[in-house]
């Protein structure tokens, strides 16, 4: 497939002449940042999006621009309260849209936390394990039903998944010594595996699913950092590229970063992304676990798209839940 889209692109880009009128989409975390921005340029080519978040009344005030694209342009925009730290939440949100009978052309799995400190959700899972993983697994899972032959899962991950495979021995960090990124990097290797597994169960039915890096991106996520760690990272980054003969790191604009997802969900075609890992527009390399690669660096550790792993993250995943999903 041509590809014109690369970094640089917006959601705009990636979406011109695209006409989403008729579609339903579910997209999480539409509080802030890029959950905002998908939801935006998605009803603004006339979706319907359902956005799930932990606080409606921060989400409210995050979405006015939605709406009024919405208004605009066609599309029409609803909340959903979804607390992906609590599994309770999770099923609770899952059954009312069950219930409800509407089906799905797209999820997009956006939410999540970053290098939080030490602490454990609701259920007493590690929080970006819990939250990242395995309140996204309950959820999607329970409503993976709606999703019409032709849906898609796409799953944001991150770069990150190269700071840690997942622990199934550990999960939790039990025995473990905790480190935020370390715990970042297993819950995003984590993203990527469930859309691994979920590609793999649902394929045959005309349901398609993927995980995507949107970049570096300043947005609420990082939250939990100091921002001296935030200017020391850059820093690093840019002498890493610098010495990979590559131009300087610089983030990237918020509708930069919700591109990849929007493309994986609607523009790019199934059959190429499906069960892969996506960056700045396009499918990933593989890069050998034991060859050096910088964070920021394109490519995606083997480890994140191993299929035996997918199934054993899946099989553990059920365990720490208490619930079987087909």
């Amino acid at each position: 497939m041509a590809q014109p889209f690369g970094a640089t692109s917006t959601t705009e880009d990636v979406l011109t002449g695209v006409n989403l009128k008729g579609k339903r989409i579910l997209v999480t975390g539409v509080s802030a940042g890029l959950g905002v921005e998908t939801a935006r340029s998605l009803v603004a080519h006339g979706a319907h999006v359902i956005g799930a978040a932990r606080d409606l009344k921060k989400a409210e005030g995050a979405t006015a621009e939605v709406r009024k694209d919405a208004a605009a342009n066609g599309g029409s925009f609803e909340l959903v309260e979804l607390d992906l730290a609590s599994l309770a939440s999770a099923r609770a949100a899952a059954d009312r849209l069950v219930a409800d009978g509407k089906p799905l052309d797209i999820i997009i799995a956006n939410a999540g936390v970053m290098a939080t400190p030490f602490g454990k959700t609701a259920d007493g899972f590690e929080t970006q394990f819990g939250t990242n993983h395995l309140g996204h697994f309950v959820f999607i899972n329970r409503i993976a039903s709606l999703l019409a032959p032709g849906g898609r899962l796409i799953n944001l991950s991150s770069s990150g998944h190269k700071f840690s495979n997942v622990n199934l021995d550990d999960p939790n960090f039990e025995t473990t010594p905790y480190e935020p990124f370390v715990a970042y990097g297993r819950s995003k290797t984590a993203n990527i595996l469930f859309a691994v597994e979920f590609d793999r169960r649902h394929k045959d039915r005309g349901v398609r699913a993927a995980a995507v890096h949107p970049g570096g991106i300043m947005t609420e996520l990082a939250r939990h950092m100091d921002p001296a760690h935030i200017d020391a990272m850059v820093k690093q980054l840019t002498e890493q590229a610098e010495a990979q003969g590559e131009p300087p790191f610089q983030w990237k604009t918020i509708p930069q970063g919700a591109a990849t997802s929007v493309w994986a969900a609607v523009v790019a075609p199934a059959e190429e992304i499906g069960g892969k890992f996506c960056e700045d527009c396009h499918v990933s390399s593989i890069v050998p676990d034991d060859q050096t690669i910088g964070l920021m660096a394109e490519g995606v550790r083997g480890y994140a798209l191993d299929p035996a792993n997918a199934k054993a993250l899946w099989k553990k995943s059920e365990e720490m839940v208490g619930e079987i999903f087909a």
